[in-house]
C-alpha cells in the first residue's frame, strides 16, 4: 500500500486543511493536496471548488503528490509558477521597462510588452506595487531628477535626462515631485519652510513637521529636544518654525490618531524617498489598522518577492511614524522586529489597534 502524508479520514482534523479552506497563497510551494474523486492534485490557493476532506490527501512535497498517480490540476498548475509569482515577474519586468525608458511608456506599450491586456495589466500592476503604471513612472522620473540635481546637474539637463521632453511638463509637476522648487532642491532645500510642533502622548514625546505639501515627519521618542535635533539633521538648510498656534491643530490630529487609531488620520503627506521606498510605504498605507503582514508579504505585494531585506530597510528609513504604519510589519514567525521608535512602542500600537478593531 502506498504511503501518504496523511490518511484521508484525518484530513479535516489536520491544521493544514484550514490553509486549503482559506486558499492561502502564502502556503503555495509548501503544501499540496490530491483528490481521489477527480484524480488531480492542487496547490492550496487553487480556485476550484473545495473538495470533501474525506476524498483529500495532504502532501508536504510535490513528489508525494505525484506519487499518488493523480495528474496536476490545470487551473492552479501546482507544478509550475503560481499566478501571484507569475504576475510578480511580469510586473517586475514592466518596472524595469519604465525605469530604463527615455520617456514614460504608455499603458498599451507596457501591456503589450508583457503580453497582457491593458485592463488586466493595470489591475495586477497596482495590486503588486500599490501604484498605477503612470504613478510609478512619475515616481521613477522624480528619482532621476533628484539624483541629477544632487549630483550637480543643471535643472534643464536633469529634467531632460529624466525623460521630460519639455520644461512646461516638468515645472507643472516639480513641486509635487521634490517638495520644493527645483532650484531650492538643488541648493539643498535652502529657504524651505517647515512648521513643527512637539507634544506628549501615550507613546512619549511626539514631533510633527509639515512643508507646504503636507506632513513631512512624525517622530516619536523620549526626549523632545532630541526629536528637534533629528528634524534639523534631516532638513539642515530649511527654515524651521515652531510655536505656531494654527499648526498645533495638526499635532492634535496625530495624537488623536495614536490614542484612537480607528478614527483615521486625515492629513496630506509629503513623502520623500526613492522609488522603491515609496512603493514600500504605499503598500504599508494599505494595511488596515488592527492587521499585520510580514516583510516577505510586503515584498510580494510590491512585485519584488526576493527583496525582503530591502523592504525592512525601507521600513527603517520611514520618517513619518504611524501615518506610514511600518509598525504593522512583523517577522515571518510572528515576532516583532526592530522598530525605529522602539519595539515597546510598536507592541503598544499594535495592541491598541487590535483592541479598537
Amino acid at each position: 500500500m502506498m504511503k501518504t502524508d496523511k490518511y484521508p479520514q484525518d484530513t479535516a482534523r489536520d491544521s493544514r486543511w484550514t490553509r486549503i479552506l482559506a486558499r492561502d497563497r502564502n502556503s503555495d510551494g509548501t503544501l499540496w493536496y490530491s483528490v481521489s474523486t477527480t484524480g488531480v492534485y492542487c496547490r492550496p490557493s487553487c480556485p476550484s471548488r473545495t473538495p470533501n476532506p474525506k476524498n483529500v490527501t495532504l502532501h508536504d512535497t510535490l513528489e508525494s503528490a505525484r506519487a499518488t498517480g493523480c495528474r496536476p490540476c490545470k487551473r492552479c498548475n501546482p507544478e509550475g509558477c503560481s499566478t501571484d509569482a507569475a504576475n510578480a515577474a511580469l510586473v517586475e519586468r514592466a518596472c524595469r521597462l519604465i525605469e530604463t525608458a527615455e520617456e514614460a511608456p504608455s499603458l498599451e506599450t507596457l501591456a503589450t510588452a508583457v503580453e497582457l491586456s491593458p485592463g488586466y495589466f493595470h489591475r495586477i500592476f497596482k495590486a503588486q506595487t500599490g501604484l498605477t503604471p503612470k504613478a510609478y513612472a512619475s515616481a521613477s522620473r522624480a528619482r532621476k531628477v533628484r539624483e541629477g540635481l544632487e549630483q550637480g546637474a543643471k535643472v534643464t539637463d536633469a529634467l531632460y535626462d529624466a525623460g521630460f521632453n519639455s520644461n512646461g511638463r516638468f515645472y507643472a509637476q516639480s513641486s509635487a515631485m521634490l517638495g520644493m522648487t527645483p532650484k531650492h532642491y538643488k541648493n539643498g532645500g535652502t529657504h524651505e519652510v517647515l512648521h513643527f510642533a512637539v507634544a506628549q502622548c501615550s507613546l512619549g514625546a511626539i514631533l510633527v513637521a509639515s512643508s507646504e505639501k503636507g506632513v513631512a515627519s512624525i517622530l516619536i521618542g523620549d526626549d523632545p529636544e532630541a526629536l528637534v535635533l533629528d528634524l534639523q539633521d534631516r532638513f539642515p538648510k530649511a527654515k524651521l518654525i515652531g510655536a505656531d498656534p494654527d499648526y498645533e491643530k495638526n499635532i492634535a490630529k496625530v495624537i488623536g490618531f495614536v490614542e484612537t487609531p480607528n478614527q483615521g488620520l486625515d492629513l496630506p503627506l509629503d513623502v520623500r524617498g526613492t522609488v522603491f521606498q515609496q512603493r514600500v510605504w504605499q503598500a504599508l498605507r494599505q494595511i488596515p489598522a488592527g492587521e499585520t503582514v510580514t516583510y516577505a508579504e510586503v515584498a510580494r505585494r510590491i512585485g519584488q518577492p526576493t527583496a525582503t531585506r530591502a523592504v525592512a530597510g525601507a521600513c527603517a528609513s520611514n520618517h513619518i511614524a504611524v501615518a506610514i504604519p511600518c509598525h504593522r510589519v512583523i517577522r515571518n514567525d510572528g515576532s516583532l522586529s526592530g522598530y525605529r521608535w522602539g519595539v515597546e512602542r510598536k507592541r503598544h500600537l499594535l495592541r491598541r489597534e487590535a483592541e479598537a478593531k
